[in-house]
């Protein structure tokens, strides 16, 4: 009896513990790239360009991709479906000011539902180019509890990290 009362005390410190997180997360990566914005601005404005640099598009070969709405820019609609890890889900670009920001509705369906805004400012340095890549939305309180035992920016960031050395590798090697 005393190691249930034990095992419901931790369990409540926990549900507790995870109730005092923050109702929304934010995590970002940044790089520097040795081109000018107009290079590396169409590589993110055109979900067509994303297999060559995100880290998740070679992580399932079966992966279905859609494209809807306009070829680039503002309005563009890519839906993924797959199995395992990259679940299925949905972007749209709502916001695109050419060289200088992205905005993007990110909206996953599985394995976990989530709706989260990813952004990418592109800020010119003169001899070369500072990108970062965002990503905010709600923490609700099952992700409060993951978040206990799962750390998501160093998991997330790390792709987020891949994804922002890819767009480096290619932008470079085509200068």
């Amino acid at each position: 009896m005393l190691i249930l009362a034990i095992i419901i005390v931790i369990i409540a410190v926990v549900l507790l513990f995870a109730a005092t997180k923050p109702d929304t997360f934010q995590l970002h990566r940044s790089i520097r790239i040795s081109a000018p914005p107009e290079r590396i601005f169409p590589l993110i404005n055109d979900f067509h360009q994303w297999q060559s640099w995100s880290p998740w598009e070679n992580i399932d070969p079966t992966m279905i991709r859609t494209f809807e709405g306009t070829p680039e820019g503002l309005g563009t609609i890519y839906s993924w479906a797959g199995q395992g890890k990259v679940g299925s889900g949905r972007m749209e670009i709502t916001l695109s000011n050419p060289f200088d920001q992205i905005i993007i509705q990110l909206d996953f369906l599985k394995p976990f539902e989530a709706h989260n805004i990813a952004e990418f400012s592109i800020v010119n340095l003169g001899d070369s180019t500072e990108v970062t890549w965002e990503m905010r939305g709600p923490s609700p309180f099952i992700a409060k509890v993951m978040g206990l035992f799962f750390n998501m920016d160093r998991v997330v960031g790390k792709d987020f990290e891949t994804g922002l050395a890819n767009i480096k590798a290619i932008v470079e090697k085509t200068s």
